[in-house]
C-alpha cells in the first residue's frame, strides 16, 4: 500500500537480512590492511588484505599517513578488472593524519591534517613523498579533501602544463560530469578559455549548473558532437580537447581541433601514436599522459597552486558521493557504470578506540546505564564523561558511579542540557587532553505522546530538544575531533511507529538522517534503530502488560538486555549509517500478524 516516486522509479519497503555478501571484511585483530583484488578480471575479487606496517620504516623526505578517506577513479576500475597492464596497487589519492615523518621532512609533523597523492590509498596506513601532499582546510572534511587531489591535478596538468590553454581560446571537455571533467570545467573558466563540453543528455542539468549554455553541451553518447559544435561556431573547431573517451570518439576529437590544436589524451584504453596522428592530421599535437609521471616536484608546485585558488574561491570542491570502504564493489560498480556526477570518495574509517574518553548522553536513563556499564565491563573503556538533565542528582548516579568506579573507570558525570550549544561546549572542555575524546554515544530520549491533532509547539520542542537539537550539537561540535565512533540510539518509531509518536517519530528519523550525513562528509556515524527491550525504561515504562502484547502481535518481540547488548556489540562499528536491532517474528502471539509487515519478510525471504 506504499509506494515512493524517484527519478521515475517505484520504490517500496522491503526488510532485507542484516548479513550482507557484499560487504568486506577488514582483518581480524586490528591489523593493518588494503583494498586490493585477489585476483584481476571482476570487481567481485576486490577484498581487504592484510598488510605489514613497520614503525620507523619511513624513507627519508617521505611521510605516513592514517587514512580516513580516498578518492575512487576510473584507473581503479580498470585496474581492477585487468583492463591495463599495470602492476600499480590501487588508490592513488587522499586525506587523512599524519603518523610518522620520514628523515629531512620539514612543515609537517604527527597529528597535521593532510591530502594528496599516494600510491596504495585504500588503506589504514599509506606513504608517499612529502612534497605530494598538503594541509587541509579547516573547514573541509576527510571526504571532501580526499575528493580534490587527482582530479584537479589531473585536470590542470593537462590544461596548463601540456596543453597550455590561455585566455580567449576555446576547449572540449569529454565526459564533463565526472571528476576530472568538472574540474576541468573549473579550471578552464578561471583561465578565460570558452568550454564546450559532453556529457549523456541525462546530465546536461549538471553541465548548466556549471554555467554551460546549451550551445556549449553536446552529448558524450553520439559522434554529433562535432558537426553541433562546428556549427556553433561558424565552421571553426576548437584550440584544445581534454579526452577521456575512445575509439571512434578519439578520431571524431582530433578531426575538431583546428591547426595548431593540442589534444590531450588521459585516458588509459585507447593511447595513439603521437607521430601518426600529426601525419593523419597536420598541425595537430597528441599527447597522453598519466599525472603520477610529473614527478613531486612538479605535482607538489601545482597543489601549491591550486590550494591558493580554492583559498581564493576561484576553485571550488566538487559534488561527491561516499561510502564505506567495506562496500568497496558496490562503490566501483557504480563507477564503472558510469553513474557518477562529480567524484566518489571511499570513507575510511579508523578503528574504533575507547582507549580515551567515551561521552554518553541520557546516561543515567534505564537503556543509558546499562550501555554504560557494559562499555566497562565488556569494552574496557576507562574514561567516561556522562551527561543527563539531572546529572549527579538522578536517581540511582551514586549507584551507577560506584559500579564504573569499581570497574576500573575514571567518571565524571555532569548535567548539562546538550540542546545548548554552549552546554556542549561546555562539557566537551571537561575532556581531559592526556585522553582525548573517541567516541559519542547519544542515547538521550523522552517521549510526549500525543495524536497530530493534539500535538503543540511545547510538546514537540519536548520530545525534540534533547533527541535531535542535542545530536545536531554534539555533531558540529565534535566534527574536527579524531572521533572513531558516533552512535545515536533511534527508535523503531521513525520507520514504523503507532498513532500517537508523531514528534517522537521525526526526532528518531532526525538521528537517522544525522548518521546518514555524517557517513556522507567522511565521518563516522551509526544510527541504531532499537525495537522493544523488555526492561522498561523512562521511555517505554508507560507500556502496560496490553501495550508490550499488542506490540508483540505486531512482530515486534522485545529485546532482553542481554540479547540488546550483544546487538550494540554487534552494530555499533557498522559499515551501514543505519541498522534495526530488534527481533522480528511472523509468527501469531495472540493475535493476527501485521499483514504488510508478513508481506516484506516473505519477500525478504524469497530474495
Amino acid at each position: 500500500p506504499q509506494l515512493a516516486l524517484r527519478d521515475g522509479a517505484a520504490l517500496t519497503p522491503r526488510l532485507v537480512r542484516a548479513r550482507d555478501t557484499g560487504v568486506l571484511a577488514p582483518p581480524a585483530g586490528g591489523q593493518p590492511w588494503r583494498l586490493d583484488v585477489t585476483e584481476t578480471g571482476t570487481l567481485e575479487n576486490l577484498a581487504l588484505l592484510p598488510v605489514p606496517v613497520e614503525e620507523g620504516t619511513v624513507p627519508a623526505g617521505h611521510v605516513a599517513v592514517e587514512m580516513r578517506a580516498s578518492g575512487l577513479n576510473f584507473r581503479d576500475v580498470v585496474l581492477a578488472l585487468g583492463m591495463v597492464p599495470d602492476q600499480q596497487v590501487l588508490g592513488s589519492e587522499g586525506a587523512g593524519v599524519v603518523r610518522e615523518v620520514g628523515p629531512g621532512v620539514t612543515g609537517l609533523a604527527p597529528g597535521d591534517r593532510v591530502a594528496g597523492i599516494f600510491a596504495g590509498s585504500f588503506a589504514t596506513v599509506a606513504v608517499t613523498d612529502h612534497r605530494m601532499v598538503t594541509r587541509i582546510p579547516d573547514h573541509w572534511s576527510y571526504a571532501e579533501a580526499a575528493s580534490v587531489p587527482v582530479v584537479f591535478l589531473t585536470a590542470w596538468y593537462g590544461l596548463v602544463e601540456l596543453a597550455g590553454l590561455t585566455a580567449g581560446e576555446s576547449v572540449l571537455v569529454h565526459a564533463a560530469t565526472g571528476g576530472v571533467g568538472m574540474a576541468a570545467v573549473q579550471i578552464a573558466r578561471h583561465l578565460g578559455a570558452e568550454v564546450y563540453g559532453t556529457a549523456s543528455p541525462a546530465k546536461w542539468p549538471v553541465l548548466r549548473a556549471t554555467g554551460l549554455d546549451d550551445a556549449h553541451i553536446a552529448s558524450s553518447r553520439s559522434l554529433d558532437f562535432a558537426d553541433e559544435f562546428r556549427a556553433r561556431r561558424a565552421g571553426r573547431g576548437v584550440d584544445v580537447v581534454l579526452n577521456s573517451l575512445a575509439g571512434a570518439y578519439v578520431d571524431t576529437s582530433l578531426r575538431l581541433l583546428d591547426p595548431g590544436g593540442r589534444f590531450v589524451e588521459m585516458g588509459k584504453t585507447d593511447p595513439r601514436d603521437p607521430a601518426r596522428v600529426a601525419a593523419d592530421h597536420p598541425g595537430v599535437s597528441y599527447q597522453g599522459f598519466d599525472l603520477m609521471a610529473a614527478g613531486p616536484a612538479v605535482v607538489g608546485r601545482m597543489l601549491e597552486r591550486l590550494m591558493a585558488l580554492f583559498a581564493d574561491g576561484a576553485l571550488r570542491p566538487l559534488p561527491r558521493r561516499t561510502w564505506d570502504v567495506r562496500r568497496a564493489p558496490e562503490a566501483f560498480r557504480f563507477l564503472s557504470q558510469a553513474r557518477h556526477v562529480g567524484k566518489l570518495t571511499l570513507s575510511i574509517p579508523p578503528t574504533p578506540r575507547l582507549d580515551g574518553t567515551v561521552l554518553v548522553t541520557g546516561a543515567t536513563g534505564t537503556l543509558g546505564a546499562l550501555l554504560c556499564r557494559h562499555l566497562v565491563a565488556a569494552h574496557g573503556a576507562r574514561h567516561l564523561l556522562l551527561v543527563s538533565r539531572r546529572g549527579p542528582d538522578a536517581e540511582g548516579a551514586d549507584e551507577l558511579l560506584a559500579d564504573l568506579k569499581a570497574g576500573g573507570a575514571e567518571v565524571q558525570l555532569v548535567a548539562a542540557d546538550l540542546a545548548d550549544p554552549d552546554a556542549v561546549a561546555d562539557v566537551l572542555s571537561l575532556v581531559d587532553a592526556r585522553h582525548p575524546l573517541r567516541a559519542v554515544v547519544h542515547t538521550a530520549g523522552v517521549v510526549d505522546d500525543a495524536t497530530v491533532e493534539s500535538l503543540t509547539p511545547d510538546r514537540l520542542a519536548a520530545v525534540l530538544r534533547p533527541k535531535v537539537d542535542a545530536a545536531w550539537n554534539l555533531h558540529r561540535a565534535t566534527r574536527d575531533r579524531e572521533l572513531t565512533a558516533f552512535v545515536l540510539y533511534s527508535a523503531a518509531a521513525g520507520l514504523m511507529g503507532g498513532p500517537g509518536q508523531g514528534n517522537y517519530a521525526a526526532g528518531n528519523a532526525f538521528l537517522d538522517a544525522l548518521a546518514e550525513h555524517r557517513r556522507a562528509l567522511g565521518l563516522p556515524g551509526v544510527s541504531l534503530v532499537w525495537g522493544l527491550w523488555a526492561t522498561a525504561s523512562g521511555i517505554t515504562g508507560h507500556l502496560g502488560a496490553v501495550d508490550r502484547r499488542r506490540l508483540e502481535r505486531s512482530g515486534l518481540v522485545a529485546l532482553t538486555d542481554d540479547e540488546a547488548l550483544a546487538l550494540f556489540d554487534a552494530t555499533w562499528r557498522s559499515e551501514r549509517p543505519t541498522l534495526m536491532p530488534a527481533r522480528i517474528s511472523t509468527r501469531p502471539t495472540g493475535g493476527p500478524v501485521h499483514p504488510l509487515l508478513t508481506a516484506l519478510v516473505r519477500a525478504a525471504a524469497r530474495r
